[in-house]
């Protein structure tokens, strides 16, 4: 059935858009509702929106933070896959970050918004960010309207890409933010800054898992250090079928001879391992395809799923293919590009499936699930995802190869321990999301009064 709505000529914003996109009848219904009480355009409420910059020499933990457009999610600024830029790089102060600030995606995922928390004061962003300083609005409630389907629907609407979604800094301006009272705005700040808090405790407890871990195997104190030069033997280069130096660096070995456990490849304690199986997309389709937007830290971050750009497939096609459906407790593998080696636990019953470029492991009763997540994680799974990766243009690990992952069994009392912990973790990160829904959901329910 056709949507149409009609509109006077007064509304086409001063003929700058005149597409009928723009002028569809659930964007008229968010600005009037906005409209019918006190609001202000968004480039009332800020000082100038600012653009970050493209730096592409990276250097280890010690540096400032270099924030892209991937590390921003819906409320918060997501460390688990930051890099990091030299302190002495010549920087713009001016996309230095300073508590309180919006930061926003202007190309790509579009209306997905987060603010800036004391502890990320002075980093970096990077060319597709913008940076929004706040001047005459509480920030906490403000990262809460754009994140709600008020604000995100308005930058939706002011998508200004032709293939790539963008918005610039005229059409962010444009933006209609409704002034609620101080106290009310008040009570936002206090639901997102208690999420802070709960995703930080989940945070420490993550981290008790993984010392845990370490603690056990004999690796706590273990550095990784890069060697210069080493003797390979031809017959070894011969065996492995791969010639790049890369590959032999000592220390992909020498961490296993600090472990005392028994060590197994993955391949001996799986029921199934294989990267997904690549599904149609189907508008309309009853099925999520996880992708590599939805993975977080550990912990899958389904929001993204609610996007107009989530793809969907069929319940047809996984009916066919029905070893792809994910499950509670399976492991999820990021096989390709930057984010190589980062693995998420499944622990939510989902009508989904994943993307090809995902790794889909299901471990036997020999190994919880939970405890090889965290091992994949931890610095023995990232060596192994170094050693393994090949390409050239973009790194790539096969399924072939992350079969002969050696993995460390502990006792499963330990096992359990640690996964006892990631647990708790998750509990207090769901407890996070709870807040942010109902903060949003307070906004939403004071401008709908």
């Amino acid at each position: 059935m056709a949507v149409y709505s009609f509109i006077q000529k007064s509304q086409l914003e001063g003929a700058l858009r005149l597409d009928a996109e723009y002028y569809q009848p659930e964007y008229l219904e968010i600005i009037s509702k906005i409209k019918s009480q006190k609001s202000k355009f968004l480039g009332d409420l800020v000082s100038n929106i600012i653009n970050g910059d493209e730096i592409r020499e990276y250097v280890n933990d010690d540096g400032l933070p270099y924030l892209r457009v991937s590390d921003i999610k819906e409320f918060f600024i997501d460390l688990s896959s930051v890099v990091y830029i030299s302190k002495d790089s010549k920087i713009k102060q001016n996309i230095k970050l300073i508590e309180g600030d919006i930061l926003l995606s202007r190309s790509g995922s579009l209306g997905i918004a987060a603010v800036v928390t004391p502890d990320l004061a002075n980093s970096v962003i990077s060319s597709h960010l913008m940076r929004i300083p706040v001047k005459s609005i509480n920030p906490y409630f403000l990262v809460t309207f754009l994140n709600s389907k008020f604000g995100k629907s308005q930058i939706i609407q002011r998508n200004n890409g032709a293939v790539v979604p963008e918005i610039n800094h005229p059409s962010l301006k444009t933006v209609l933010v409704p002034i609620l009272p101080e106290n009310q705005q008040r009570e936002v700040e206090l639901l997102v800054k208690k999420a802070y808090e709960q995703i930080q405790n989940s945070n420490l407890i993550y981290s008790q898992a993984e010392n845990l871990l370490l603690e056990e195997l004999g690796l706590k104190d273990f550095k990784v250090e890069e060697e210069l030069s080493y003797v390979v033997d031809l017959s070894e280069v011969k065996s492995a079928h791969r010639a790049d130096a890369e590959y032999f660096q000592p220390k992909y070995e020498k961490i296993f001879k600090f472990i005392k456990s028994p060590i197994k490849k993955l391949e001996e304690i799986t029921k199934f391992l294989n990267h997904a199986k690549q599904p149609p997309y189907i508008d309309g389709g009853e099925i999520s395809i996880i992708t590599q937007k939805h993975l977080g830290n550990i912990f899958l971050n389904l929001e993204p799923i609610n996007e107009p750009d989530t793809k969907f497939t069929s319940a047809e096609w996984l009916k066919r293919y029905p070893e792809y459906q994910l499950k509670f407790g399976d492991v999820l593998y990021y096989s390709v590009g930057a984010y190589i080696g980062k693995t998420n636990i499944v622990f939510e019953n989902l009508q989904a499936t994943a993307a090809s470029f995902i790794t889909i492991i299901r471990p036997s009763k020999e190994i919880d699930s939970v405890y090889l997540t965290v091992v994949l994680n931890s610095v023995i799974g990232q060596l192994q995802s170094e050693k393994w990766q090949s390409a050239t243009a973009q790194q790539y690990i096969y399924p072939k190869d992350i079969k002969n992952f050696k993995i460390p069994i502990l006792p499963k009392l330990t096992q359990q321990k640690i996964a006892d912990l990631v647990q708790k973790s998750h509990e207090a990160r769901s407890k996070a999301k709870q807040l942010l829904e109902e903060a949003k959901q307070k906004v939403e329910g004071l401008i709908e009064k």
